[in-house]
């Protein structure tokens, strides 16, 4: 078994598990940076281990049209180009594809032209798991069908056909390749409709997957729907395997989640936000680059330890983000992904002893007096 849980939590649905992959273990509830590209931007590899990252999660869409999958090969693996020892997943980049306009989508796989060059690919489940196998990393994703709208039913729920069979392919020649050390974790789809979910459930539990994700969902729906669709998903899922919601990144919206149980998250938004003046702190989240910060020589946030704040001002940091100086992108990336790994720290921890309630209503209570609050959900 390659999941094992830890501790459960006797009031919610939160628990603190381990994922043991080819190249180490991860503690759960787990938040990894986004890589897309095999890095998390302006970061480097040993940022992210000093920050404390477990994980990374890249993409093999991107990845197969730049560098190509031939150069990581001679690399040896994605983790030997990128100097990243530690686990990583790939998406299989049916979402990024199926966002892409002039898709065709037959039964037997997907043609798209390149956003980088025009020319045309073929894209079919066999092929995914192929580029994602060659590529190298720990954990892999079946190939899916991702609708574009939540709240149209008739794609939705011919996204939930089409990514059965595929799921199906996906497994079947993912069994075929010797020596194996990769662990492939199937997509539930299906949107908002519990009918739908339902259906992708009950043809996808008797596969024998590594862990389930929660897919088409923080797509534009409502988060109370997101809310009912992930409690609903989750009570049919079993216990002994990861349960993964893709894209998601706030820290309230993770508490929920993790309240709910699950246990893996990935999402690009702290070093997104960081590029664009944002600044996660335990107070909330702020804008760094208004001018009430000009003179302010406190650090990003007083309750955090990471060496920018130890080193470094707000006024300093203020200053390279308005002047467009590439060390502001830096600091700020570093500091938001450090808040994001002492975050999930502090739950994991909070479960372990008993008491996940309290420290997720004390955060809340605390955070929510930032300056831009999170109005996606209310505070309970």
């Amino acid at each position: 078994m390659n999941f094992k849980i830890i501790k459960q939590d006797e009031r919610t649905k939160a628990r603190v598990g381990e994922i043991k992959t080819h190249y180490g273990v991860v503690k759960t509830p787990c938040f990894m940076p986004v890589a897309t590209l095999g890095s998390v931007k302006t970061l480097s590899s040993e940022d992210l281990l000093e920050i404390g990252v477990e994980m990374l999660i890249s993409n093999a869409y991107h990845l197969y049209l730049k560098p190509g999958i031939e150069i990581i090969e001679k690399a040896g693996s994605i983790h030997n180009f990128i100097n990243w020892k530690k686990p990583i997943v790939t998406d299989s980049g049916g979402f990024q594809i199926f966002s892409l306009e002039n898709v065709k989508v037959e039964d037997e796989g997907v043609y798209f032209r390149s956003k980088l060059d025009g020319s045309l690919h073929f894209i079919t489940p066999e092929k995914s798991i192929e580029i994602q196998n060659r590529i190298g990393a720990d954990i892999i994703m079946a190939f899916d069908y991702c609708p574009k709208d939540w709240d149209n039913y008739e794609e939705v729920k011919t996204s939930v056909e089409i990514t059965v069979r595929w799921t199906e392919r996906c497994l079947s020649f993912f069994n075929t390749i010797e020596n194996n050390t990769q662990q492939l974790f199937g997509i539930i789809q299906g949107g908002i409709y519990p009918q739908l979910r339902s259906k992708c459930l009950e043809k996808m539990l008797p596969m024998d997957f590594s862990g389930f994700a929660l897919g088409g969902l923080s797509i534009g729906e409502p988060f109370e729907k997101t809310i009912e669709t992930v409690e609903f998903t989750v009570q049919n899922l079993p216990l002994n395997k990861v349960r993964y919601f893709m894209g998601l990144g706030m820290p309230l919206q993770i508490l929920d989640m993790v309240s709910l149980g699950i246990d893996l998250f990935d999402c690009g938004m702290p070093t997104h936000i960081a590029r664009t003046g944002s600044t996660l702190t335990s107070k909330g989240k702020i804008n760094i680059k208004a001018g009430r910060y000009k003179d302010d020589f406190s650090p990003l946030d007083e309750e955090c330890d990471c060496s920018v704040c130890r080193n470094y001002t707000r006024a300093y940091i203020r200053h390279l983000l308005n002047t467009k100086e590439i060390l502001g992108l830096r600091l700020n990336s570093y500091h938001n992904i450090y808040f994001m790994m002492r975050f999930m720290e502090g739950i994991r921890q909070s479960i372990k002893e008993g008491n996940f309630e309290k420290f997720r209503k004390n955060f809340e209570k605390k955070y929510n007096i930032g300056e831009e609050i999170d109005k996606i959900r209310p505070i309970t």
